[in-house]
C-alpha cells in the first residue's frame, strides 16, 4: 500500500514515541518523511534506519516553541523536498502536578510547546498546503475530551489544540485544506513512562486513563494518523478521533 507516493510529510516529534511510529509508518507507505524534533542524535538514528529500508528521509532538529526555528524548520523542507503535502504534529511533553501546586513556569513551558508550538508550526506551514492541498493531523488527547485529575496544564493544552485543528478545518475546507486531531489514551511511549505523580495522588483516578483493551504501542495510533492524512480520510476534516481502547465509551 502506497498512500503517500509522492506526497512530502512534515512530522514533529519524530524522535520517539507516536511521532516515530508515525514517520516509520508513512515512510513504509512510500511517504518522503521530514522528521523533526528536539532530540537529534535520536533523530539521526531513526533516518538511518529508515534510509536502510530504502525509504526517503531527512532529519531536522529545532525547538517547536521558537518560532525562528519554526521558520527555519519550513524551509528546510522546501528546500530538500520542494513542497509540504501533510503535517503530524505529535510534538509535546506532559506533567503532573496538584493543580493549587503548578508553577506559572511549568504552566508556560506545557502551553509554549503543545499548544502554542503547535499553532505557530501550523500558521507557518499553511501557505504551503493552500499550494498542495495538504492536510494537519494534531495531537490532541483524551484528556481533551474529558477531566484529567492533576494534569491541568496539559489538559489545557491539548483542549487547545482541539479547538484551534477544528477552527482551522472549518476556516479552509472550501479552499482544500483539511485538519485533524487524534486523541490517544493508554499508549506506551516513553514521555508516559517517565511520567511522575504527585506524592498524594489519589490513585482512585487511575481507572479514568486506562483502557478497557490493554495498554497498547504508539502503532496503533500511527495507523489512525496514516489513514487521516491519506485520501482514505479525504471526507475526514475537523474531526477528533479517539485512539483509546474503550476508555472514554
Amino acid at each position: 500500500m502506497q498512500r503517500f507516493k509522492d506526497k512530502v510529510v512534515l512530522i514533529t516529534g519524530a524522535a520517539s514515541g507516536i511521532g516515530r511510529a508515525a514517520a516509520i509508518r508513512i515512510a513504509d507507505e512510500g511517504g518522503q518523511v521530514f522528521c523533526t524534533d528536539l532530540q537529534e542524535e535520536a533523530l539521526t538514528t531513526l533516518v538511518t534506519e529508515l534510509d536502510q529500508t530504502g525509504a526517503n528521509a531527512a532529519a531536522y532538529a529545532f525547538d517547536i516553541s521558537c518560532d525562528q526555528q519554526i521558520a527555519s524548520c519550513i524551509r528546510a523542507c522546501i528546500e530538500c523536498y520542494g513542497r509540504i503535502d501533510v503535517v503530524v504534529n505529535m510534538a509535546g511533553i506532559v506533567r503532573f502536578d496538584n493543580s493549587h501546586q503548578l508553577s506559572l513556569a511549568d504552566w508556560k513551558r506545557v502551553i509554549d510547546i503543545n499548544l502554542t508550538g503547535t499553532f505557530m508550526l501550523c500558521q507557518a506551514v499553511l501557505p504551503h498546503l493552500l499550494e498542495s492541498q495538504g492536510n494537519i493531523v494534531n495531537a490532541a488527547s483524551t484528556s481533551s475530551l474529558k477531566g484529567l485529575p492533576c494534569g491541568l496544564a496539559y489538559s489545557a493544552s491539548k483542549g487547545g489544540v482541539l479547538a484551534m485543528t477544528r477552527t482551522i478545518a472549518v476556516e479552509y475546507a472550501k479552499r482544500g485544506i483539511r485538519a485533524n486531531c487524534v486523541c490517544p489514551g493508554d499508549i506506551q511511549t516513553s514521555m508516559t513512562q517517565a511520567v511522575t505523580l504527585p506524592d498524594d495522588y489519589d490513585y482512585e483516578h487511575i481507572p479514568r486513563i486506562i483502557s478497557l483493551t490493554g495498554s497498547k504501542g504508539p502503532e496503533t495510533v500511527a495507523g489512525v494518523i496514516a489513514m487521516l492524512a491519506s485520501e482514505d480520510g479525504a471526507h475526514i476534516t475537523g474531526e477528533a478521533i479517539r485512539v483509546d481502547g474503550g476508555t472514554l465509551s
